[in-house]
């Protein structure tokens, strides 16, 4: 089992799952376009000290124009679409809800991943996506009309960010730094500037600060450790971690905002848990063959994908460097990761 990324997938979850909670209270004297600005801003200042020491190889990668629309893509939907429709979202609903409803990224990122992307989704990961669906159909029946308007935009944000997931999965020679801090700087300047237009260039001064903490490491941060998951575990499996959120985000809204602990949530909860456990049941084996490929990514040498010889190099250690893999054929159990993404017509 591959233990460190699912252990920095769970703590990616802590970090976003407290965002909704504290969000609710900011959205009080901030609007929703000038909250998503600074909060994606937050997150690129956290990685601007490596970007400006390693961001010249990375925009060379980045040019190249594979790379240049999956890059373009993972802005739109993940720094500018996605942010907004979910503060959108968050400003009438109670925070426990929403934090519910951000698992339909969960659905999200399966569907799209099995009919696009070619990810594997097994009796196990569909039981999953069922559960969890359930879980958001259950807490949707306490909200009033204005939350089930609330809920449509953010589901519109959970599908944004799906797509924006496996976008960053499969990009190939862009560190997670460089795409955590290109995303968060041109997503959060393109919505803070909406945000101020709207608001006649008013802003509570006093917030920003708060805002731009809680970027850093609610939507930086966790995007960055999410992106390491995913690149070993595939876009759906690291979701499953990342699904652990809502747990945080409830606990907070209880603590912070006193919203209700009621029967519904409780049902909603325990479906939503079934479903992750559910999912994280998927797994497959079958011979396969690894085309010959080069590309940077989080690694280490007894993987069984990683024999590359280095000078006093331990294999047990992890790290990152621009590496080649030559053409291999093999067996062994497997996830969608950037070395697995076939088609698959087994169960």
């Amino acid at each position: 089992m591959k233990y460190f990324p699912i252990m920095i997938g769970l703590i990616a979850g802590f970090l976003f799952g407290i965002a909704t909670p504290i969000s609710k209270l900011a959205l009080a004297y901030l609007n929703s376009f000038q909250l998503a600005g600074l909060l994606y801003l937050g997150s690129s200042f956290f990685f601007l000290p490596y970007f400006l020491k390693n961001g010249n190889r990375d925009l060379s990668v980045i040019k190249k124009k594979p790379n240049r629309v999956l890059v373009f893509g993972i802005v739109l939907f993940g720094g500018f679409l996605g942010p907004i429709f979910l503060m959108v979202g968050l400003k009438s609903a109670n925070a426990m809800s929403v934090s519910i409803w951000l698992n339909v990224e969960l659905i999200a990122t399966a569907l799209i991943g099995f009919f696009f992307f070619k990810e594997h989704l097994g009796k196990f990961a569909v039981l999953g996506i069922l559960f969890t669906l359930t879980s958001s159909i259950i807490i949707s029946s306490q909200e009033n009309i204005s939350g089930l308007l609330s809920g449509m935009f953010v589901t519109a944000a959970c599908l944004c960010w799906a797509v924006d997931n496996h976008l960053t999965a499969i990009i190939d020679g862009v560190t997670p730094q460089s795409t955590t801090f290109i995303k968060g700087a041109a997503g959060g300047t393109t919505n803070l500037a909406i945000g101020l237009f709207l608001s006649g260039g008013k802003i509570g001064f006093e917030y920003i600060f708060f805002a731009v903490l809680l970027g850093m490491f609610s939507y930086g941060v966790s995007i960055f450790l999410y992106i390491l998951s995913a690149q070993s575990l595939g876009a759906t499996r690291s979701q499953i971690l990342f699904s652990t959120s809502p747990f945080w985000g409830i606990a907070l809204s209880w603590f912070l905002l006193d919203e209700p602990i009621n029967p519904i949530l409780i049902l909603a909860l325990s479906f939503l848990v079934a479903g992750i456990v559910c999912s994280h049941l998927s797994s497959h084996s079958h011979p396969h063959t690894h085309q010959a490929i080069t590309h940077i990514h989080l690694h280490r040498h007894d993987d069984g994908h990683h024999d590359h010889p280095h000078a006093e190099k331990d294999k047990t250690a992890k790290h990152v460097h621009v590496h080649t893999h030559a053409t291999k054929e093999h067996s062994h159990d497997h996830f969608p990761d950037l070395h697995h993404r076939h088609d698959l017509e087994r169960d």
